[in-house]
């Protein structure tokens, strides 16, 4: 096995995605019983914070590439977790609306994220979660 650099476990490209392998896969799990993806998941929040947007306007509210997000998209109105409808004053426009079955699981959901965001910032104070909280928003 080829000797890893000696600053390789600092380097914050290594760590972040450490930290993302973490949290993906601990939410991931929490989700698996659902049928759900985590990417899938953030689409039904961003949805709940307002329903009937576009795809486009999720794809910018949630900072996704509109390539995924049509993917993504797809598969929930497949699997039932979203509506799509044509918008009646122009039918080229389509707007997303969660479904009923993804309304009926909405707090249960939510709170599977919550308690996800829980178990990871569980070792941080009240102040580092802040802090952590105002570094990745600055690093994005």
């Amino acid at each position: 096995m080829p000797k890893l650099p000696e600053d390789l476990p600092e380097c914050m490209v290594f760590l972040l995605g450490k930290a993302y392998q973490k949290a993906h896969s601990n939410f991931k799990k929490r989700l698996k019983p659902y049928g759900l993806t985590n990417m899938q998941h953030l689409v039904l929040e961003g949805l709940w914070y307002k329903d009937g947007m576009t795809a486009t306007e999720i794809s910018k509210l949630l900072r996704l590439d509109k390539a995924t997000l049509s993917g993504v998209l797809e598969r929930m109105v497949d699997t039932g977790w979203v509506i799509k409808e044509a918008d009646p004053e122009d039918g080229r426009v389509h707007k997303l609306y969660t479904s009923g079955k993804a309304n009926d699981l909405k707090e249960q959901l939510i709170q599977e994220r919550q308690f996800s965001n829980r178990e990871i910032l569980g070792r941080f104070s009240t102040e580092e979660r802040v802090i952590l909280k105002r570094l990745l928003r600055d690093l994005i």
